[in-house]
């Protein structure tokens, strides 16, 4: 069979897995934003030990290997008896790990702003919570953006990892198509090409988005 067949065979798993790897990946960038900033306020605006226990989880989100943090995770509720869903387990620990390095890039754009700024805003009577949402939010999103969008890129990728828990994304699908064809090469590049749409998705839909962004501002 001619090798471009055999890829329009794969084509449909892969979109599946394809599908499963997006999502679950939406999911974790969209809860470890959530995460994240509440980690910066805990940071900032938390009592010295709240303080101390997010620098401890920031450092072992970041300093320790995804696919660790993804077993523990699963396997640890098994050790009181409990069952955690796959879907749960692979879900919650993307998130939780993106939300330590998220938490990081929202914080240098926090320190970016000046000063001069909070003050003026409290001058004018404004709340904390206003001046978060209206002042520092927005022009955090601005200057962190890229970082941001980088950031969802590596969750893409890392979430291959999440193939050991039996989900049926990207890798798992290439796995499965492997032990069928035995075509391994063959498949990888597949899935590979498949990784690389949707990262380049992102990227080119992020561009978009900062053009966009200028040229109304422009305007």
């Amino acid at each position: 069979m001619p090798w471009f067949e055999r890829w329009l065979g794969y084509a449909e798993p892969i979109g599946h897995g394809l599908l499963t790897t997006a999502a679950l990946s939406t999911v974790a960038i969209a809860m470890g934003f959530a995460v994240a900033i509440a980690l910066h306020l805990t940071r900032t605006r938390g009592h010295l030990p709240a303080r101390g226990l997010v620098g401890v989880y920031v450092s072992f989100f970041r300093g320790t290997p995804l696919l660790v943090q993804l077993l523990m995770l699963f396997y640890l509720p098994a050790a009181f008896g409990l069952d955690l869903n796959p879907w749960l387990a692979a879900g919650l620990v993307l998130a939780l790990n993106s939300a330590a390095f998220q938490s990081e890039i929202l914080r240098s754009g926090f320190e970016a702003i000046p000063v001069a700024q909070l003050e003026a805003a409290r001058v004018f009577g404004l709340s904390e919570r206003q001046i978060f949402r209206h002042i520092q939010l927005p022009q955090v999103l601005r200057l962190t953006f890229p970082a941001l969008v980088n950031e969802a890129v590596d969750i893409i990728k890392g979430s291959a990892v999440v193939s050991v828990l039996a989900i049926a994304d990207l890798m798992r699908v290439g796995k499965q198509l492997v032990a069928v064809s035995y075509r391994p090469l063959e498949v990888y590049l597949a899935i590979a090409l498949a990784y690389l749409v949707l990262t380049t998705l992102v990227s080119w839909g992020a561009a978009r988005l900062v053009r966009a962004r200028s040229t109304g501002a422009a305007a």
